[in-house]
């Protein structure tokens, strides 16, 4: 249908937009008209082009297929003694064999193919063939995946040989926080729904959560929106609706969550205390009856 201003107005039977091939009033229509009453009420809803569609969906999990498996091959190869751009090579190697590109490389100046974050680095710690990993180390690996056009990034913590009692449990309350987080992903929630689960469990375990830095929406681009907080409250924030796709990725530091950024490169983000900080970040899709994890 077009009105006189060639607005285009999707008919009840027409076929939706998202291309599934079903009639409008069968697909999206119905979550239309949600958004439109959660945006009446003050919500913040995402806007369309942020809601991923199904062909959309198949492509971006291809490219997270490639990114979970070059994870899955540093998780066999990691070791100490191995420096970090040993990490790096490993990572653009196995990320070229399996068809992708490491979405890291050439980002904005960043130089290398994959983060690698060791003990009081937060993020974007560079791989450097004088960074070697020693015994009792704990580090993220922080790989990010373009296959086709399409985006996954998740990353995971790795404890090298004998790991402090302290360090092992930064690194397990961070990745149980993650989990929590994931359990308040819930169609027509909020972003602040998990943001508080986080920043609950994180603090009750005397630890901080990096406030400025977090996750974002993935999939089209590298970084989209929303910004994803772990300070949020429950209620707040933007609307969970089926089709968006983000990562939950907080920074927890063992002390307070200040942190700077090496000015020698304009990359490397340390705490501010020099004290360990752990990250595990997941990619999520929420879906209409719940959500499912893209890539891990």
């Amino acid at each position: 249908m077009i009105l006189n201003n060639n607005v285009k107005v999707i008919g009840r039977n027409d076929p939706c937009p998202c291309g599934s091939g079903k009639k409008y009033k069968f697909c999206h229509q119905p979550i239309d008209q949600k958004m439109m009453e959660f945006r009446r009420k003050g919500a913040i809803v995402p806007s369309k082009k942020l809601l991923k569609k199904p062909a959309e969906i198949e492509k971006i999990k291809a490219s997270a297929k490639i990114n979970v498996a070059v994870l899955d091959y540093v998780a066999e190869n990691i070791s100490a003694g191995m420096s970090t751009e040993e990490i790096n090579m490993l990572v653009h190697t196995k990320t070229v064999e399996l068809g992708g590109i490491p979405a890291p490389l050439d980002y904005e100046g960043f130089p290398k193919s994959v983060c690698t974050s060791i003990n009081d680095v937060v993020c974007h710690g560079i791989p450097s063939p004088d960074e070697i990993l020693k015994d009792g180390d704990i580090i993220n690996v922080d790989c990010s995946t373009i296959l086709d056009g399409y985006f996954s990034d998740s990353s995971r913590m790795f404890c090298i040989g004998n790991v402090s009692e302290e360090n092992k449990k930064l690194v397990e309350v961070t990745k149980k926080a993650v989990e929590l987080g994931l359990k308040e992903v819930k169609p027509w929630g909020y972003l602040g729904d998990m943001g508080q689960a986080v920043n609950d469990y994180i603090k009750e375990n005397g630890y901080s959560v990096v406030e400025d830095i977090g996750g974002h929406g993935v999939g089209l681009e590298f970084h989209e929106d929303p910004f994803v907080s772990y300070v949020t409250k429950r209620g707040t924030d933007m609307l969970l609706v089926p089709g968006l796709m983000f990562t939950i990725e907080p920074m927890v530091n063992m002390g307070k969550c200040d942190y700077y950024v090496d000015e020698s490169n304009g990359w490397i983000v340390r705490t501010k205390d020099g004290l360990p900080s752990a990250q595990w970040e997941i990619q999520v899709l929420v879906t209409e009856d719940g959500c499912e994890v893209i890539a891990w």
